[in-house]
């Protein structure tokens, strides 16, 4: 197994935040009625933990809020596919150095799969991809849309970026620092991607020798988001679409200014609670394994709709902005570092309430002012 260089993979030091990689929640939601098979514990340093026939788990450390990725080794035939990744930083290249020395010694990595485009899932997967000579396997809408991003780099916001905040409520001095913050922290978390890859699609069936995943595909925190079901050993690798303790970001963004991912998230809630079973054991991009997957969509679900009825009942008393459905919304301050984060989520929110007609949009001068309807 051939390590190779860096490949100039930036340290840590200096580097962006890695929580701000769209996967960072900013209210925590009710995780009662689940269980943990294996408690607080975690794999360390070089190290894999077995979760069920065909599936290891090893985690990545990563800069930031989140503090790391869960990595998914899927036993594939004479080795192993790897499921995610981390960011483009010598932390998390490093940490798979230790695998390769440890638990992966010996051990050939056939493919590597990115669950969805976000630099804590895929920022190394060209870079695995690479030094292993294996493809890279994605959505369409994931592996377009990361390429689409990584070529829109500049070292100013774009206008379309900065008459979003405008329209979302932000004052002159907030816009400003965000024309000179530039337009390319995706970029710097992700090492080159394969200009080639494997199309998986939902319901594909990725033949692994004993074993076999059917994708299944969410949308809303991403475009296509795969999660992958192993229907005999009864596990779902759920990436960012479940999560055990916080809530995904579901935003609005430039791209696709009048998108409604709110309601595609609910809408892939509803799917999986259709599509997978709930005694499966769920193996989450962060936190710990565990067990209660609809009972965790269930909440997940109400929480959403819980603060969609908070808000338009505030939006009812009076009109309101974005911005002004931060402290509806979040149970932490908003400030420089998460004001973009918040901003979309918020637009996502209110979005969905245009979406089902219980408010309605008007431009004044650019900002956007939500009324209630009667």
């Amino acid at each position: 197994m051939t390590i190779g260089d860096e490949d100039h993979i930036p340290a840590a030091s200096g580097s962006p935040d890695a929580s701000l990689t769209q996967d960072d929640s900013f209210t925590a939601t009710s995780h009662a009625g689940l269980t943990y098979p294996w408690g607080e514990a975690a794999p360390g340093a070089g190290e894999t933990i077995r979760i069920a026939g065909g599936i290891s788990w090893a985690r990545i450390p990563m800069p930031g809020s989140l503090g790391h990725i869960n990595s998914w080794l899927l036993d594939d035939d004479d080795g192993v596919a790897v499921v995610d990744t981390g960011v483009c930083l010598t932390m998390c290249s490093d940490a798979w150095k230790a695998l390769y020395a440890g638990a992966l010694k010996d051990r050939r990595i056939t493919r590597v799969i990115g669950t969805h485009l976000h630099p804590d899932h895929i920022g190394l997967a060209g870079w695995i991809a690479k030094k292993q000579g294996v493809k890279l396997w994605m959505t369409r809408g994931e592996m377009l849309t990361a390429r689409a991003i990584v070529a829109d780099s500049s070292d100013t916001a774009p206008d379309e970026a900065l008459a979003q905040s405008r329209a979302a409520g932000w004052d002159a001095e907030a816009i400003e620092a965000q024309r000179g913050r530039g337009w390319n922290m995706f970029q710097r978390m992700i090492f080159t991607l394969p200009r080639s890859y494997v199309r998986i699609a939902d319901g594909d069936v990725l033949d692994m020798g004993a074993h076999r995943w059917r994708v299944v595909v969410g949308s809303g925190h991403s475009p296509e988001h795969a999660c992958l079901w192993n229907e005999a050993e009864g596990v779902l690798i759920s990436g960012d679409q479940v999560l055990p303790r916080i809530s995904s970001n579901v935003s609005v963004n430039i791209t696709e200014p009048d998108a409604d991912p709110l309601g595609e998230w609910l809408a892939s809630i509803d799917k999986l609670l259709r599509t997978v079973p709930a005694d499966v054991i769920v193996c989450p991009a962060h936190g710990e394994p565990f067990r209660g997957l609809h009972v965790r969509m269930t909440a997940l679900r109400d929480e959403h709709r819980m603060r969609l009825y908070n808000l338009a009942e505030a939006v009812a008393r009076a009109p309101m902005r974005a911005v002004d459905a931060f402290p509806l919304l979040f149970n932490r301050p908003i400030g420089e570092h998460n004001r973009g984060l918040a901003t979309g989520e918020a637009l996502a929110h209110l979005k969905r309430l245009e979406v089902e007609g219980r408010v309605r949009r008007e431009d004044r001068d650019g900002v956007w002012w939500y009324h209630g309807v009667a």
